[in-house]
């Protein structure tokens, strides 16, 4: 595209040559002639003198330098969102579509398949299973039976989904993650030994949801265990039986959550926090890296620590901690 018809399709105000031609994005560190970038985040604004780039998309409130007449810029709202939608303009312009249904693939008794369905070599989808329009199922992907997947999803390679979940629509699942094994549930015995709890429930995965590469999210016990519209989880996230995660919710990675536990609507769960089971987490909660939560929280806001607790009371703490070398010399000066 043109650096022109780039500008009329956010509605930007151009400066510089509009005949540049564009054919891909690129990091504004390393963006060629024929790249666009974009500044957003003030530390990359040093770039701007720099860059190779044949254009870049600023914010309205960018200041040029007029000196950088060999650059095109393209003035926009909102610049990152702006650069997200042309990484999936040229993502589509290359993509190589994939159709059909392998004849390496297994498919079990009484599918409903819907149109332009792909699916991969060396597929298993078990009986009774529903596969929406225009989903894409890769190579190595086993589908139990009795499940059900939307219309527009994507499930990469070396995905396992059991028995009886349920996939929403233009949901994506990246490679090795698997959905519904059994939930970890044990009951004690007076010998000492520990009896399995038959995991008899689903997981069921609403729309526009996106899973990382090996997850784990357990099947309920009983009833389900449910990841609501437009939830985000990272790589390597642990998310037990009977959980649920309520909408735009984005979970990072290394996250644990136990089982039983409810997490509200628009929550940050920062990599490597863990939560006990059984809990409350209130919407628009922010749960810092390596935090552990181990009580319900029913305020919204920031919560960081060890014992998870409001940021400004751990930060306070964290001070007082560092003080404690200083405090101990007063203490043996006046002991002296």
């Amino acid at each position: 595209m043109k650096a022109s018809e780039i500008s009329e399709i956010f509605n930007g105000e151009l400066t510089g040559d509009g005949n540049t031609v564009i054919t891909g994005v690129g990091k504004i560190e390393s963006a060629g002639k024929n790249d666009i970038t974009f500044i957003s985040n003030p530390l990359y604004e040093k770039y701007y003198h720099t860059t190779s780039a044949g254009a870049v998309l600023v914010s309205k409130e960018f200041k040029l330098d007029t000196t950088r007449t060999d650059l095109t810029t393209i003035r926009v709202q909102d610049p990152y969102t702006s650069f997200i939608s042309l990484i999936e303009i040229f993502e589509k312009e290359n993509e190589t579509e994939e159709t059909g249904i392998s004849s390496n693939c297994y498919i079990g008794e009484n599918p409903v398949i819907d149109e332009d369905v792909f699916i991969d070599e060396f597929v298993k989808v078990g009986s009774n299973c529903r596969i929406g329009n225009k989903t894409k199922i890769k190579s190595n992907c086993s589908i139990g039976n009795n499940v059900t997947i939307g219309n527009n999803c994507v499930i990469e390679p070396n995905v396992t989904i059991f028995k009886g979940c349920v996939i929403g629509n233009n949901v994506i699942i990246h490679s090795g993650t698997v959905i519904g094994s059994d939930g970890f549930g044990f009951a004690h015995q007076t010998d000492g030994s520990f009896r399995k709890i038959p995991q008899k429930g689903i997981v069921v995965i609403d729309d526009d949801v996106e899973i990382g590469s090996n997850c784990c999210i357990d099947r309920a016990t009983l009833g389900e265990t449910r990841i609501c519209k437009r939830v985000k989880i990272d790589n390597q996230v642990q998310i037990a039986h009977n959980v649920f995660i309520d909408e735009d919710t984005v979970i990072v990675a290394q996250a644990g959550i136990s089982g039983s536990t409810r997490i509200g609507k628009r929550c940050m769960i920062a990599g490597q926090a863990g939560l006990v089971g059984h809990l409350t987490i209130c919407d628009d909660v922010i749960i810092g890296a390596a935090s552990g939560v181990s009580k319900s929280i029913t305020k919204p806001g920031t919560y960081t620590g060890y014992r998870s607790k409001p940021i400004k009371e751990d930060l306070k703490q964290e001070v007082l901690i560092r003080q404690l070398e200083e405090l101990k010399d007063l203490v043996k000066k006046k002991k002296d």
